[in-house]
């Protein structure tokens, strides 16, 4: 489980990294107002708020997210969030049940637009 909680808080400080690094990002942040949950079954998790630009987590759980990813287990939610093949592991995860997304999933499409500006993406080659 602390595995878990850790790759959250990292998400954020991540999250918040490239907001203040990348323009694109921060941009597509600036008019989003949206709180949303990532957790376990049991309730262990953090919930993150997007808003004027910045982006905020706190540990437990709000009232009311707009959407919420929510993992069988931490060990789970870790294999998931911190898997290299992550679109596979993702859609595999949400097949066995391992994983269930609730609310609104214009968000969660639009999350997952917003987790892609912390991807690593390969360089181009300039040799001929």
């Amino acid at each position: 489980m602390m595995k878990f909680k850790l790759l959250l808080w990292m998400l954020t400080k991540m999250l918040q990294r490239a907001v203040k690094t990348n323009p694109k990002c921060a941009a597509f942040v600036k008019d989003k107002n949206v709180t949303f949950q990532i957790q376990t079954v049991s309730g262990e998790g953090r919930y993150f708020e997007v808003k004027n630009g910045k982006i905020n987590s706190h540990a437990g759980k709000t009232k009311s997210p707009s959407f919420s990813f929510i993992f069988k287990t931490g060990s789970k939610g870790f294999t998931v969030l911190s898997a290299k093949d992550s679109i596979n592991t993702f859609l595999t995860a949400l097949r066995t049940q391992d994983i269930v997304i609730t609310g609104n999933f214009v968000d969660v499409m639009w999350f997952q637009i917003l987790v892609d500006f912390i991807q690593p993406h390969p360089k181009l080659s300039l040799t001929v």
